[in-house]
């Protein structure tokens, strides 16, 4: 396994930025609501684990056991991740004024910095920032895989206050340890329930496709391996042939968990359920298995139109409302998703083009 970028990892970001603007647009909500319910609602939910899961593949599983360079890698994630929380919050302060959604005291402002997000698409940055601590200060007392069952025990805590709400709450005690949960964070999706888990998937997915990484006393061993051919032909399609199954597999038991406790009425929330672990451990090896690189664009493409898509929406309404076209732009959930996908991706474009011409312009910034 290549240690360098991946054409199915940075492939799928793009294909995770344009989910995360399905979640927010219901495109096939007009032809069906159940349809857009089974595939935005239930298979899109696989967008914002996978970027959970790059991180913690590329960015902690070194860590674990690397030098300087990999500990300032971290250290610089975190530093680069919390300054784009600031820019796209300054960038989101009117829509946050303009909508009525400004906190009233400084206990609400805390709840939205730290777990909410100051735009209700930006509790990705506070999350993963706080799920990137919680992961180190495990991974300094403990080892991965038991670091890991503790956070799937937060993460099963967090889908019963999400879509297994109806029923878990009812749990003798459950509903009041909700409640205190509820009082400092709106969802259970946040960086203590939900990122920890996916965050730990990523680092022991890099364990396992690439055992002894930036350990000396191993690395001899892997070169006699590779030398030696590590796996028969034969053993790879074996392979390859359980990681399609277990992705297929999963991927119907999310649909299925997904159907039933919307049909019940249970959901609180809809982006926890509990087939969406081992869906995206499937998913996740599945991409590493495609061949190639990607351009490297899709990284900062991709995180450009995750922060920037919610500004065209904001856009696109108000050019329609002025222009008599809501009809047409906005009330079609469908061509309304077309619209802001291809507009957000230019806008993507047009800043990753700015700003490459300002770095060499001013003598570059160093990232």
């Amino acid at each position: 396994m290549s240690r360098g970028r991946s054409a199915g990892i940075d492939g799928f970001r793009i294909a995770a930025a344009v989910m995360v603007i399905a979640i927010h647009t219901a495109p096939l909500s007009g032809i069906s609501e159940d349809l857009d319910f089974v595939i935005t609602y239930c298979l899109f939910r696989t967008a914002v684990p996978f970027f959970f899961m790059t991180t913690g593949y590329f960015v902690l599983a070194p860590w674990i056991r690397g030098g300087e360079k990999d500990r300032r890698k971290v250290r610089r994630f975190l530093k680069s991740t919390a300054l784009l929380y600031l820019v796209s919050t300054v960038l989101y302060v009117p829509a946050v004024v303009y909508s009525g959604g400004a906190p009233e005291d400084g206990a609400a402002l805390a709840k939205q910095i730290f777990f909410d997000g100051t735009f209700y698409h930006l509790w990705y940055f506070p999350a993963v920032i706080l799920g990137c601590l919680i992961v180190m200060a495990l991974l300094r007392c403990m080892t991965a895989e038991l670091a890991f069952v503790l956070a799937a025990a937060a993460y099963v805590f967090g889908a019963g206050g999400d879509s297994w709400y109806g029923l878990a709450a009812e749990l003798p005690g459950m509903g009041r340890a909700y409640d205190a949960v509820f009082a400092f964070s709106s969802y259970t999706r946040n960086g203590i329930f939900y990122a920890p888990v996916f965050l730990l998937l990523g680092v022991l997915i890099r364990r396992r496709e690439l055992p002894g990484e930036n350990d000396p006393a191993a690395e001899g061993k892997r070169a006699g391996e590779r030398s030696a051919g590590k796996r028969s032909a034969q053993e790879k399609r074996k392979e390859q042939t359980r990681i399609w199954t277990g992705s297929a597999v999963s991927a119907a038991v999310v649909l299925a968990e997904g159907a039933l406790t919307y049909a019940c009425g249970w959901q609180r929330h809809n982006s926890m359920y509990l087939a969406l672990v081992p869906l995206m451990y499937f998913l996740f090896r599945l991409l590493l298995i495609v061949p190639g690189n990607a351009p490297a664009w899709a990284r900062d493409i991709s995180m450009l139109v995750y922060v920037t898509h919610p500004a065209v929406l904001i856009g696109l309404r108000g050019v329609s409302g002025a222009a008599g076209l809501d009809g047409i732009l906005v009330e079609n959930t469908l061509v309304q998703f077309l619209s802001v996908t291809g507009a957000s991706f230019a806008a993507a474009a047009a800043i990753r083009l700015i700003r490459e011409h300002l770095k060499q312009r001013f003598g570059g910034i160093q990232r």
